[in-house]
């Protein structure tokens, strides 16, 4: 029989694999052959909700820029600000334009008369 030379190494892969399965239930957590396949699966979610996070970020900051901005003019749509905002130069971006819709809602109502005001010149 030939001698297994590799057992340091082998070892800390499957305790690397079996920590990385710590908190999954069942034999997910402690047989390295279903862990292995348990954490590829998330690995692969992982990656894919990096990309969803950022879309559901940006819906959510498009969903309160709309919203207050409605606040503000029931006739203009957020379509129709973002217009505007480009219109009269104006460089914000939704992360801080939704940020101002929450927390400071005058400063943001001088922003959506400026868009306002580039809209009907």
């Amino acid at each position: 029989m030939s001698r297994a030379k590799n057992s340091v190494v082998t070892h800390a892969r499957r305790k690397k694999i079996i920590k990385a399965a710590t908190g999954f239930s069942g034999r997910r957590k402690n047989t390295f052959r279903v862990a292995t396949q348990a954490v590829d699966k998330s690995n692969q979610y992982a990656t894919r909700d990096r990309k969803n996070r950022k879309r559901n970020f940006r819906a959510l900051w498009i969903q309160r820029i709309n919203a207050a901005v409605r606040a503000h003019d029931e006739a203009l749509t957020y379509s129709r600000f973002i217009n505007g905002l480009n219109m009269a130069g104006i460089q914000v971006d939704r992360k801080v334009l939704a940020d101002l819709a929450v927390h400071e809602p005058d400063a943001f109502g001088v922003i959506v008369k400026q868009a306002q005001d580039a809209l009907s010149a």
